[in-house]
């Protein structure tokens, strides 16, 4: 009996409608119903299967800290990294840590151990280029087509092609199918430069006319499909993932960015210089354990108890200066030699990307200003602009209240320099972007 209602439960709770954010936006809604009944039914041997081959969970019972999966209980488990490098350092964790400490690697390379052992070739450096079938996009899959750098190669398939794709963020046109405010300047994508997602494996299964379905959720305002930046002054600000040196791919990534613990200690502008938010906004919400009161699976009284508190950081980083473009620009934070210190910071390299133009500094907010340029910068800020939002910034500070966007009691003043050899630096400057990812419900990593 268990066995049958305990999947049936998780199928009803990723699939309720009922469930809304406090920004109006349902997690489960759209849900594609076949797929979450497999899931469901099949979750708890899945389990069981991984663990045969070789993966690990953390010795602790499931959290509640997931990204949408569902009311009812906590359903959130870890795969331990052991041994593993990581791919973020490119050394394995701390040998205290290696049971406890969650990672991708924990999963993926007990999974690639245990095919290799099964006999299955794995393939490196191919990208498929195409799935053939016998008349496209009809009749029976035959296999994939491929190019190993410039050699083209076909793949016979003996019983199916799996379409097992690494995403499709990086794809800008493909992704503004979605919406078409994620324009070129949103490149700090989750994964990247490890995996590009260039959605080759979607773009080939609708070749031969797949259809995808459930496409809502690439972009639904809730979870982590499109995410403040964790990381300033870098590229590649990944929530829950930041770059350091000695990762096999740090000649990419070029910076590990600024951790940002405190956002009062720095203020966000546009492309013109002019904030557009409280900074301290967060990311969208998603649901899991406990987040709504009082809850009764599938009750309409669900939606009608969730309070409305809507969170539009995003939203207003996206909507750009006014100029006709769908693309919001680069956003830049500005913060002294105080915030340097409160933060703790080095902003030098490899901590900030100078050379790729996602880090400036000056002896002055006007210098400051029209230093400003990258490639995704498309018109020049105006000094004055500048300086004109740090004063109207400050004054908020000695009045206590933020009169334009209601940041919580602003508390620090951006006004000391920063002593360097070559003089005085009143204020630095990077990049903080809105970035996109693909949706899923994931482990920390």
């Amino acid at each position: 009996m268990a066995s049958t209602i305990l999947p049936t439960f998780l199928f009803r709770d990723l699939t309720d409608w009922s469930v809304v954010e406090p920004n109006g936006f349902p997690d489960y809604r759209y849900n594609d119903r076949e797929i979450v009944r497999a899931f469901a039914d099949n979750s708890a041997r899945t389990f069981e299967w991984l663990i045969a081959q070789g993966v690990v969970f953390v010795d602790k019972a499931p959290e509640s800290g997931g990204i949408s999966v569902g009311n009812s209980v906590p359903r959130e488990t870890h795969s331990a990294v052991l041994d593993w490098a990581m791919v973020q350092t490119g050394r394995p964790a701390d040998p205290m840590l290696r049971g406890v400490l969650s990672s991708g690697e924990g999963l993926m390379r007990p999974l690639e151990a245990a095919a290799r052992k099964a006999g299955v070739q794995i393939l490196l450096e191919h990208k498929m280029t195409a799935i053939l079938r016998e008349a496209p996009p009809s009749g029976r899959t035959l296999g994939v087509a491929a190019d190993n750098k410039g050699q083209a190669v076909n793949i016979r398939a003996r019983k199916a092609v799996i379409i097992a794709t690494g995403g499709s963020t990086g794809n800008v046109n493909f992704r503004r199918m979605f919406d078409p405010r994620l324009t070129e300047e949103y490149c700090g994508l989750a994964g990247m430069p490890w995996s590009n997602q260039d959605a080759s494996g979607e773009l080939a299964a609708m070749a031969i006319g797949a259809s995808l379905w459930g496409l809502y959720n690439q972009t639904g305002e809730f979870g982590l499909s499109i995410t403040k930046p964790g990381t300033i002054g870098s590229q590649f600000g990944y929530a829950y993932l930041r770059w350091m040196p000695g990762s096999p791919v740090f000649d990419r990534v070029r910076a590990t960015g600024l951790r940002v613990a405190d956002w009062q200690d720095l203020i966000l502008v546009n492309m013109l210089g002019k904030r557009f938010y409280d900074e301290t906004g967060g990311q969208f919400t998603a649901n899991n354990h406990n987040s709504i009161e009082a809850y009764v699976q599938g009750s309409y009284r669900n939606t009608k108890n969730t309070k409305y508190n809507p969170n539009n950081f995003i939203n207003a980083a996206l909507a750009g200066i006014g100029d006709g473009h769908n693309g919001g620009g680069p956003i830049w934070a500005i913060f002294d030699a105080d915030a340097v210190a409160r933060e703790r910071w080095d902003p030098n390299p490899p901590n900030v990307d100078i050379k790729a133009g996602f880090f400036f500094t000056a002896d002055a907010l006007s210098e400051l200003a029209k230093k400003i340029k990258m490639q995704y910068q498309r018109v020049p800020m105006p000094p004055g602009n500048l300086e004109q939002t740090v004063a109207r910034y400050n004054s908020f500070v000695d009045g206590g209240v933020d009169q334009d966007f209601g940041k919580p009691r602003p508390l620090h003043k951006i006004a000391k320099p920063r002593s360097t050899p070559h003089g005085p630096r009143p204020s630095s400057t990077t990049r903080a972007q809105a970035c996109a990812s693909t949706p899923s419900a994931r482990s920390s990593t």
